[in-house]
C-alpha cells in the first residue's frame, strides 16, 4: 500500500510538472508570437513632427552631373596609396591636395569656410553655425587607398577610372574617395546656392587612415582639442546601404555603423639551438609553433553572438523578414543562441559571432638543411564588443598552452563604445532621416563594424560616432573592398553627393521631435 501511494505520488508529481512545463513553453510560444506581430522598433520617429526647415533643393542639371563626375574621376586616377605608416606616397598627396583646390573653389574661397592642412596632406574645414548655441558636428573620409595592381586581375586599370557598363572603376571609389569628393561637393554646391548653417560643422580628410591615422586623424584631433571643440556626433566612412545581401529580407537595408571590433595583433615565436637537418630533435621550432597556431584555429573565440549591438541589427530589421525568419529575429533573447550556430558556418558572418582569429604571417628558416633557431608567427583578432583585449590575450595564452611559445602584443585596443541609436539620439536618427527621405524603401538599421577607421581617434570629442556612406553593396561587392575590381556605379556616386547635401541641411534642426507625435513621415 505504502508503495503504490509512492508511485501514486511520484506520478502525480510527474504530470505536475510536465503540465507546468507545456505552461511555460506555451507563454513562451504566446509571448513570442505577439512580439513577432506586434515589433518594429524603427516605428520611433517616423510619425513624429520634425521641424520645419526651409532646405535647398537638391537638384542637379546636366551640367553640374558631368562636373562632379569629372572631378570623381580625376580623384581617383591619383595613386594616393599608403603602403605602411612611412611608406606613402607624398608625390600623389600633393597633387590632390591641388585637385582639391581646383574641383571646389568655392569652398576654398568662401569667407564662410575655415580651413587648414594638417600634418602635410590631411585637411580640416570649420563651417560656423548662425546659432553658436548648437553643438557642431563633423563628417570624415579619407585620401589615402590600399595598394592595387592591374595584373591581379583587374577588368581595368586600378587608377585610369575607366568607365564598364555604368561603373567607375579605381581604387578609392568604394574606399573612400566616394565620400571624400562627395562631402566636398555637396557643401560647393550648397555654398553656391547662398547656404549658410545654423548649426557649424567640420569636415576631417585624414591622409593616412589605411595605416592607423597616426599622423593624419591623430593631429586632427589634437588641433580640436587645443580649440577645445566637443562635437553632437561623428560621421565616418564603414557600413553601406545592402541590397540582396542578407538572406530572407525583404528589401535593402541601410547600416549604420555604432560600433567598431577592437583589434589585437599579437607575435608567436618559439627560440631553439640551431642545428643541421641530418639530426633532428623530436620536435623542431616549426613544429611547435605549428602546434600552437593550429590550437589556435582548433579553438576559436566563444561564442558571442546577442551579446553585443549586433542583436539590435536583426531586431530592426525583424519586420523585413518572411516567418519562419521573422519569429527568429522578432525574439532574439530567446533564439541568439541559435542563430549564433547557424552564423558561425560562414566566415562573413562568423566575424559578427565572435573574436575572429587569423593566421597572417609564418616566418621560420634559412636553408633546406638548416634546423633554423627561430620561427614566428603573426596572429590578428578582431575583438568582438562584448570582450576586452586583456580577456582575448588571456584566452591566446591558455589556448596556446605551451610555455614554449613566447607572446608578445604587437599592437591591439578595445571594442569601440557602442553609440547610441535610441529615439532621442540626434546623430543616428538625422542619418536614418536623409537616408529614408531619399530612399525610402530601405529598411534602416544600427551595424557593427568589422574594420577599423580614422574615427576611432576621435572617441574623445563625441560620445557618439557613427560609420555609414550611402554606398550600395549588391552580392559579391563586399569582396572589391580592399579587393580587385573595385568600383561605384555613376548614379550611386551622384546619389551620395545628394546625401550629403540634404545631411548638412537636416543637421539644422535645433532638437529632435518627440516619438510619435502626428506629422511628418519619414
Amino acid at each position: 500500500m505504502t508503495e503504490r501511494s509512492a508511485k501514486l505520488n511520484i506520478l502525480k508529481f510527474v504530470k505536475i510538472v510536465s503540465f507546468s512545463l507545456l505552461l511555460v513553453i506555451l507563454a513562451f510560444f504566446v509571448a513570442a508570437t505577439v512580439r513577432t506581430l506586434t515589433f518594429d522598433v524603427n516605428a520611433g520617429l517616423q510619425l513624429a513632427h520634425w521641424e520645419k526647415t526651409n532646405n535647398i533643393a537638391s537638384d542637379i542639371n546636366q551640367h553640374q552631373r558631368e562636373e562632379l563626375l569629372a572631378n570623381f574621376r580625376d580623384a581617383i586616377r591619383i595613386p594616393t596609396v599608403s603602403t605602411t605608416e612611412t611608406q606613402l606616397n607624398t608625390t600623389a598627396l600633393r597633387e590632390f591636395d591641388g585637385l582639391l583646390r581646383k574641383a571646389f573653389p568655392t569652398v576654398f574661397s568662401s569667407h564662410l569656410v575655415q580651413h587648414e592642412v594638417v600634418a602635410n596632406y590631411s585637411h580640416l574645414f570649420w563651417v560656423p553655425g548662425s546659432d553658436l548655441a548648437l553643438v557642431p558636428y563633423m563628417l570624415l573620409a579619407h585620401i589615402d587607398v590600399v595598394p592595387a595592381e592591374e595584373r591581379d586581375g583587374w577588368e581595368a586599370p586600378p587608377f585610369s577610372a575607366k568607365e564598364i557598363d555604368g561603373f567607375i572603376y579605381g581604387r578609392g571609389t568604394i574606399d573612400n574617395k566616394q565620400s571624400v569628393m562627395g562631402i566636398l561637393q555637396a557643401l560647393e554646391y550648397l555654398l553656391i546656392r547662398g547656404y549658410s548653417p545654423r548649426r557649424g560643422f567640420f569636415i576631417g580628410l585624414g591622409h593616412d587612415e589605411e595605416v592607423s591615422g597616426f599622423q593624419g586623424a591623430m593631429n586632427i584631433v589634437r588641433v580640436l582639442k587645443k580649440k577645445g571643440v566637443q562635437l553632437a556626433f561623428v560621421l565616418d566612412e564603414g557600413l553601406a546601404v545592402l541590397d540582396g545581401v542578407i538572406s530572407g529580407l525583404q528589401g535593402p537595408a541601410a547600416l549604420i555603423g555604432i560600433s567598431e571590433k577592437g583589434l589585437a595583433t599579437v607575435k608567436l615565436s618559439v627560440s631553439k639551438a640551431p642545428g643541421h637537418s641530418s639530426m633532428p630533435p623530436s620536435e623542431s621550432s616549426i613544429g611547435i609553433l605549428a602546434g600552437a597556431v593550429k590550437r589556435l584555429e582548433e579553438n576559436p573565440m566563444p561564442r558571442l553572438f546577442g551579446e553585443g549591438p549586433e542583436r539590435g541589427t536583426f531586431e530592426h530589421l525583424a519586420h523585413k523578414f518572411r516567418l519562419p525568419l521573422k519569429f527568429v529575429m522578432s525574439n532574439m533573447w530567446l533564439f541568439s543562441p541559435l542563430l549564433g550556430r547557424v552564423m558561425e558556418r560562414r566566415p562573413d558572418t562568423n566575424a559578427f559571432v565572435r573574436t575572429t582569429t587569423a593566421i597572417t604571417m609564418f616566418n621560420s628558416g634559412v636553408k633546406v638543411n638548416i634546423l633554423p633557431s627561430q620561427a614566428e608567427a603573426y596572429v590578428n583578432l578582431r575583438i568582438h564588443s562584448a570582450q576586452s583585449l586583456q580577456e582575448v590575450l588571456e584566452l591566446i595564452q591558455s589556448t596556446v598552452g605551451d610555455e614554449r611559445v613566447k607572446m608578445e602584443l604587437v599592437d591591439g585596443f578595445d571594442p569601440l563604445p557602442v553609440s547610441s541609436y535610441d529615439e532621442t539620439s540626434f546623430g543616428f536618427q538625422i542619418i536614418k532621416k536623409t537616408v529614408l527621405d531619399q530612399f525610402p524603401q530601405v529598411t534602416v538599421a544600427p551595424g557593427i563594424c568589422i574594420g577599423n577607421t580614422d574615427s576611432r581617434h576621435y572617441t574623445d570629442l563625441a560620445k557618439d560616432i557613427y560609420r555609414f556612406a550611402p554606398t550600395w553593396f549588391r552580392p559579391g561587392d563586399a569582396q572589391r573592398f580592399h579587393g580587385i575590381n573595385e568600383r561605384i556605379s555613376k548614379k550611386n556616386y551622384e546619389e551620395l553627393v545628394v546625401f550629403y547635401f540634404n545631411l548638412i541641411q537636416n543637421c539644422d534642426i535645433k532638437d529632435l521631435p518627440s516619438p510619435h507625435s502626428a506629422g511628418h513621415e519619414l
